[in-house]
């Protein structure tokens, strides 16, 4: 049974939820945007085989959390085109293509890179609507996961974090779940911090090597097509075994809920910093509290992606890019860390009380807010 889109509906959201059969025959997908009251919604369009309503809902409400926290002038949405991303070139062409053409009058909306699409794929729905970010740079674009904004990020909030668990980054062991478009960077932009990879995990396996794995030649074998047990360094492990490695840090940098309340307890970090969205259970993240690890949240950590598209549609450089992810996650990160520690509370929990202090105070601006209607 098709799952109600209203099960999701609180004081936020969503205000739209839109599912899309054809023009293209064979195309399914899903938009939902939940929050425009800071400006109209950036969120990345996914594509995955088993993408659902469900998943995209929830992305879609940590994007408005997201761009709240950040002090973004936008609102959060999410697309999911239900198909393989690894679809043959012209054909993913066409899906990309059609997509974007069935969302032409949903002008709330702003689409961005995820995964399975990139900056390739938003210069195919900027050319069809004119309204997309994350863009080649030849066409004005700032290509945000080849400069690495989301990793860059995730790395400034390791630096802040570190304070608040008595970890330094120099020789900090660091595991990354998803060595892709945001595991890489991370990984690079750690490692010039002083850290050092010990494992690293696709959807091929996972590649350990407690002496230290060489960083740019892992993402020169990644650029090649190669997975990153293709290495010939290190141990061979099943991929889900990454959350299992000896480690210091660990970056999940995949899909959704990879730490569950079954799960949780095989991770052996001090400190876990969220590279990709919603990627902790809220049972998992309360576990992780009671043990003491340190998890600061996605929507703070991995803000430098929609930071940088932020300052691109607006028609900032890539250096004013870094300059304000910089600002941003490092402020945002002591914020909610601090509160955390001074309500004894889950980074999480502290995380969400920002973001939605500063919704509901946009959205009381609004005409048709909640506070008006009562």
């Amino acid at each position: 049974m098709p799952l109600d889109p209203f099960m999701f509906a609180d004081e936020f959201g969503p205000l739209t939820v839109v599912h899309i059969s054809g023009p293209l025959p064979g195309l399914r997908a899903i938009v939902v945007v939940d929050n425009v009251a800071c400006g109209p919604a950036i969120g990345g369009t996914r594509m995955a085989a088993d993408a659902g309503l469900e998943e995209c809902a929830r992305l879609a409400r940590a994007m408005t959390l997201k761009n709240a926290a950040a002090g973004l002038p936008h609102g959060g949405a999410k697309s999911v085109i239900i198909a393989d991303p690894g679809v043959e070139g012209s054909e993913k062409e066409r899906l990309v293509r059609a997509f974007a053409c069935a969302i032409r009058d949903l002008t709330d909306y702003i689409p961005g890179p995820d995964m399975g699409t990139d900056e390739r794929a938003m210069a195919w729905v900027h050319d069809e609507i004119g309204r997309s970010v994350g863009l080649p740079p030849e066409i004005g674009g700032i290509p945000l996961d080849e400069i690495g904004a989301t990793g860059f990020g995730v790395a400034v909030a390791a630096e802040v974090a570190q304070e608040f668990c008595d970890l330094e980054l120099k020789g900090a062991r660091v595991a990354v779940q998803g060595f892709g478009a945001v595991g890489r960077h991370a990984a690079r932009f750690l490692g010039e911090k002083g850290c050092t990879l010990v494992a690293a995990a696709d959807s091929r396996g996972t590649l350990h090597d407690p002496d230290g794995i060489d960083v740019d030649a892992l993402i020169a074998l990644k650029a090649e097509g190669g997975g990153v047990t293709d290495h010939g360094q290190g141990k061979e492990l099943a991929r889900d075994d990454i959350i299992g490695v000896d480690c210091d840090i660990w970056i999940p940098a995949a899909r959704p809920d990879v730490i569950t309340a079954e799960t949780v307890g095989q991770l052996k970090a001090r400190l876990v910093v969220q590279g990709a969205n919603i990627p902790i259970t809220k049972e998992a993240e309360r576990t992780l509290f009671d043990r003491g690890v340190l998890s600061v949240p996605d929507f703070i950590a991995n803000a430098g992606g929609v930071i940088c598209a932020s300052v691109e549609y607006h028609g900032g450089t890539a250096s004013l890019a870094f300059d304000t992810i910089e600002e941003k996650v490092r402020h945002n990160t002591r914020a909610v860390l601090e509160a955390s520690k001074s309500q004894n509370i889950p980074p999480h929990k502290a995380a969400g009380n920002l973001a939605k202090a500063r919704v509901r105070r946009a959205m009381a601006t609004r005409r048709w807010s909640p506070s008006t209607l009562e």
